[in-house]
């Protein structure tokens, strides 16, 4: 059975810089596109940025884009999400999920993923 596990949320400032973690386990993690969602109170699940098995292909809702940078390394069966320059609108639940697929469009496009992680919370204070 596949689980990831997300690390790294926490407290930061506006303007400051956060880390997320997430370690897939049980299954073989260059099968999956990898992605992260975010859900702020009150609001709906938003997909925030994925990336394809090997890396080479990414996407970013445009509210990240130039602050967030996802990566991943398939020897650590890990993917990162780096935030820079974070907002008070950035604070949220942030879920990583996986789907198995080669390409980041089996992840963007599909109506259900695989696997979720248990979600970490990020707070940007003001």
């Amino acid at each position: 059975q596949v689980h990831l596990v997300e690390s790294g949320g926490g407290l930061v400032q506006t303007g400051g810089s956060l880390g997320l973690s997430c370690a897939l386990s049980g299954g073989t993690f260059t099968s999956y596109s990898m992605g992260w969602f975010r859900q702020a109170p009150g609001r709906g699940r938003e997909l925030v940025t994925a990336i394809n098995w090997s890396g080479t292909h990414t996407y970013y809702t445009d509210s990240v884009k130039g602050r967030f940078s996802i990566s991943r390394d398939n020897a650590k069966n890990t993917v990162y999400l780096q935030m820079e320059r974070l907002k008070p609108e950035d604070t949220a639940i942030y879920y990583c999920a996986a789907k198995n697929g080669l390409f980041l469009s089996d992840f963007i496009q599909s109506s259900s993923l695989d696997y979720w992680g248990q979600g970490t919370p990020v707070t940007v204070s003001s």
